[in-house]
């Protein structure tokens, strides 16, 4: 049996974002089942209105109210599946908290998410967004995901082929893919586990411990300390983690832009082109610390953007096009936000 959700309207959408922007929904559905997901939507009607869908509202800029059905992804439920031989099936509702989820997994004894500890969201955003941190991709721990498709209103099993993961991107931020609704995502953790440490700083904060050998539970524990280190909690200031996604240039643009900037932070990837660390980019023009009006850059990490209290959604993207025009003049290079835009 399933309740059906109820239809409300006019509501304040500011506890549903991290950047605590105030912006209101015409109509607001919480979402506690798939089952409750696809009755709401077999009114054609329903099916038809414009959409958009929401998890935790930590990947999300609103900057005007928003004329649509908001559907807000609340189910919960995660479970242990067999598996193969080389790994361990997990699989989570979409509306799981992402990082309780890992901690999940890490109290079940099985690691392999304990690089992307405490990303704000939850676990149907982390496929969307592949989400990433110290050497570590949504897609390299993926098995599968379920999508609603609203237009058949039936579910859909996924691969990662189906998925098309890129660099913070995915099937899903496409318009062949957008409208697909995920329910569950099943994750593959390997049995025969082994630590991710090729990201310097996370390296550098165990041997710091006299860490040589860590667990899953340990090298968790150090990515939880550097990101706090790093990073403003949203529950005390609005923000949504990382605005901007790292650019990449070709080897060419990357050798020119040294030739000019011997100092510059790249990281060269697997297909020879070259990765560019954007703070480090908007930290160069002076961006950190710095307000426009509400909106600000976090003193600690050029790459965050916060609300420094009741910034609209259009502070923040005023003071984002200004990092993004002096980014490209100095150095030739387009940042793009990793936030959606609403």
């Amino acid at each position: 049996m399933h309740s059906e959700p109820v239809l409300q309207h006019d509501i304040s959408l500011r506890s549903f974002n991290t950047f605590g922007i105030e912006a209101r929904a015409r109509d607001y559905l919480r979402i506690t089942s798939t089952a409750q997901l696809q009755a709401a939507l077999a009114d054609p009607a329903r099916a038809a209105m414009p959409r958009l869908v929401i998890g935790g509202g930590s990947n999300l800029l609103l900057t005007r109210d928003v004329d649509a059905l908001v559907l807000h992804m609340g189910n919960l439920g995660k479970e242990i599946l067999p598996g193969d031989a080389t790994h361990v099936h997990v699989r989570a509702a979409a509306g799981e908290n992402w990082h309780e989820f890992v901690q999940w997994t890490l109290a079940q004894g099985l690691g392999g998410l304990e690089n992307l500890a405490l990303i704000p969201g939850t676990v149907g955003a982390a496929p969307i967004q592949n989400i990433g941190a110290y050497g570590l991709e949504t897609k390299d721990v993926f098995h599968n995901l379920t999508v609603l498709d609203p237009a058949t209103n039936m579910l859909v099993t996924m691969d990662r082929a189906a998925c098309r993961f890129g660099y913070r991107d995915s099937i899903f931020k496409q318009p062949d893919g957008r409208h697909l609704i995920i329910t569950d995502v099943t994750f593959a953790l390997p049995r025969a586990w082994q630590p991710n440490l090729q990201y310097g700083e996370l390296a550098g904060a165990l041997q710091e411990q006299g860490i040589t050998a860590p667990t899953a539970r340990q090298v968790a524990d150090a990515v939880i300390a550097v990101r706090r280190r790093k990073l403003p909690d949203p529950a005390v200031i609005g923000n949504a983690g990382s605005f901007f996604k790292n650019p990449v240039v070709t080897a060419e643009q990357c050798a020119a832009l040294l030739a000019r900037f011997p100092a510059l932070v790249h990281h060269r990837q697997a297909d020879g082109s070259e990765k560019l660390a954007a703070g480090w980019l908007i930290d160069q023009c002076g961006w950190k610390g710095r307000t426009l009006g509400a909106a600000g850059v976090y003193p600690k990490q050029a790459l965050v953007l916060v609300n420094n209290g009741g910034a609209t959604g259009a502070d923040v993207q005023r003071l984002a096009a200004a990092i993004q025009a002096d980014v490209e003049a100095r150095y030739g290079v387009r940042l793009e936000p990793e936030p959606v835009f609403v």
